[in-house]
C-alpha cells in the first residue's frame, strides 16, 4: 500500500512517543519565550518549560482557545517575525475579528506533507489530474490541498470554488481524475452531472472532501452520483487547515500527522483529559510549527480517538469522524441536538424522494423553542400526491423523535428551493440568537 512517507507514517508508537516528546519540550520552550499570551498562562499556573519533559506532562499545560486569536488579532500570537512568515491565511467567524494564522516556508512544506500522505492514501500519484474545487485566497482549503497536489507531482487544476458548469466541463475535458471540495458542494455536483447525463464521461476515481461535518450516508450519496471513492480529511486553519487527519483506503477512521500533531481527547465540561477510546471534545497541540504554534487548543470538535494500528499498515493515531462540535450544537427544549443527527435520519429515505438538502430552522415563540426541518423533495416526489408527501414528512419526524426525544415539525419543500452553497453549506438558522 503506497505511501507518501513510510518511514514516518509506520513508526512504532515508542519511537512518536519520543519523537513528541522531544518536540514538545522544543515547542513549549519557543512559544513561551516568544508570545505573551501562553507566557502569561503558564505564569499563572506556575510553570515554567522546564517543568515539561515529554508528552506525560501535556496535560499541565493551559488552554489555548478561537478567542485568543481575536483577542491577539492579527499577529500576536505568531512566534516568528514578520519577515519569516511567507504566507498568512484568515477564517471569519460568524462574528467578530477575522482569525489570523501564518506560516513559514517549513510550515508550507509541512503542510504539503501533510496533504500528500492524503492524496497518496486515496491512490493518487503523479499520473493524477486533482481538480481543486476548495475556495482559494484566505480560506486554507485551496492552496491546502493545491500543495500537497503538487507535492506528489500530481496536475492541479486550480478552478477553486463555484460556477458549476464550468467545474463540470473542466472535469470532462481536462481527465480530472481526484476531486477536492466540500461534501456539500461534492453532492451537488453529483445531482448536476446527473441531471447534464455526464457520468459516462467522467474519469475521477476519487474524492477528497472536508471543511463541514458528513454522514456516512451522504458519502454512499455522493459516490453514487459521481462514480468515485470519498474520502474525508479534516484540519482546521489554527492547527495547520485540510490534512492534520486524513481517511486512507481503510476508510476506518482519519490517520493524525502525529509527527507534528498531538491529540487529546478531554471532557468539555470537567476538562478532564480521557483515555483513548472514549468519546469527548478534541484539543491538539502542534510541535513543529513556526510561525504559528498552539498549545492544547480546544477544537470544539465532539470525537474519539483509536491508537489501533491499522490494516494499511499505518500506525498514527486515528480520529473518528467527528459527529458534532460543542459550540455548533443546539439546545432546543433542552435537549442536546447536533445538525449531523439530522442528517443521519435523512439519508435513511433512501426511497428518492427527497434529496439530501435540508435546513434546521429554530426560533423562541411565547418563551418555548419551535424546531423546524426544511427538507427538499425530488423533482419526482414534487409531481407526487399530497398523501405521499405527509407520508414522508410523518416517517422523518417519528424518526427525529426517536432519535432525539423532542418533536420536530418536519416540511418536504419545493426542489432546488433550499440556497446550495458552492463552499461550507448553511444548515441552521437559530433566530433565537437575534433577541
Amino acid at each position: 500500500m503506497a505511501m507518501w512517507q513510510p518511514e514516518i507514517e509506520t513508526m512504532s508508537r515508542e519511537e512518536l512517543t519520543k519523537l513528541q516528546s522531544e518536540r514538545l519540550v522544543w515547542q513549549v520552550k519557543r512559544v513561551y519565550e516568544r508570545v505573551e499570551c501562553f507566557r502569561k498562562r503558564m505564569d499563572e499556573k506556575g510553570l515554567k518549560p522546564e517543568d515539561i519533559h515529554g508528552i506525560e506532562d501535556l496535560h499541565k499545560l493551559p488552554f489555548s482557545y478561537k478567542q485568543d486569536l481575536r483577542d491577539y488579532y492579527p499577529y500576536g500570537l505568531f512566534a516568528e517575525p514578520l519577515k519569516n512568515i511567507a504566507r498568512v491565511h484568515a477564517s471569519s467567524g460568524t462574528t467578530g475579528k477575522k482569525i489570523v494564522v501564518g506560516y513559514t516556508k517549513k510550515d508550507l512544506d509541512d503542510w504539503a506533507n501533510c496533504m500528500a500522505r492524503q492524496f497518496y492514501a486515496v491512490g493518487a500519484d503523479s499520473e493524477s489530474i486533482i481538480q481543486v474545487a476548495y475556495g482559494y485566497g484566505l480560506f486554507t482549503g485551496g492552496l491546502g490541498a493545491h500543495g500537497g497536489a503538487e507535492k506528489i507531482n500530481a496536475t492541479v487544476v486550480p478552478i477553486s470554488a463555484g460556477n458549476t458548469q464550468n467545474q463540470l466541463q473542466t472535469m470532462v475535458d481536462f481527465e480530472s481524475t481526484v476531486l477536492c471540495c466540500t461534501p456539500s458542494y461534492a453532492l451537488y455536483l453529483g445531482e448536476s452531472v446527473q441531471e447534464a447525463g455526464l457520468k459516462d464521461k467522467l474519469k475521477l476515481k476519487a474524492g477528497v472532501f472536508g471543511a463541514e461535518p458528513w454522514t456516512e450516508e451522504m458519502r454512499n450519496s455522493i459516490e453514487e452520483k459521481l462514480g468515485i471513492k470519498a474520502y474525508d480529511v479534516y484540519g482546521l486553519s489554527e492547527i495547520m487547515g485540510p490534512g492534520v487527519s486524513y481517511e486512507c483506503e481503510c476508510q476506518s477512521g482519519m490517520h493524525v500527522c502525529e509527527d507534528m500533531f498531538i491529540p487529546e481527547i478531554i471532557d468539555p465540561d470537567t476538562l478532564e483529559v480521557l483515555p483513548w477510546g472514549s468519546t469527548g471534545e478534541l484539543v491538539f497541540t502542534t510541535i513543529t510549527k513556526e510561525g504559528f504554534p498552539i498549545i492544547r487548543y480546544r477544537t470544539r470538535d465532539i470525537c474519539s480517538l483509536n491508537p489501533e494500528p491499522c490494516k494499511c499498515g499505518r500506525t498514527h493515531i486515528r480520529m473518528n469522524k467527528p459527529h458534532g462540535r460543542s459550540d455548533d450544537m443546539l439546545i432546543i427544549r433542552g435537549v442536546n441536538v447536533f445538525p449531523s443527527q439530522i442528517e443521519e435520519v435523512l439519508l435513511k429515505v433512501n426511497d428518492g424522494t427527497i434529496t439530501p438538502n435540508y435546513q434546521i430552522v429554530v426560533d423562541r415563540v411565547n418563551n418555548n423553542d419551535t424546531f423546524d426541518v426544511n427538507v427538499e423533495m425530488s423533482e419526482e416526489m414534487f409531481a407526487d400526491d399530497v398523501k405521499s408527501i405527509e407520508k414522508v414528512e410523518k416517517f422523518i419526524t417519528d424518526e427525529l423523535r426517536s432519535l432525539l426525544g423532542i418533536g420536530a415539525k418536519v416540511h418536504l419543500v419545493n426542489p432546488k428551493s433550499i440556497t446550495r452553497s458552492e463552499g461550507k453549506a448553511k444548515r441552521v438558522i437559530d433566530k433565537r440568537k437575534l433577541f
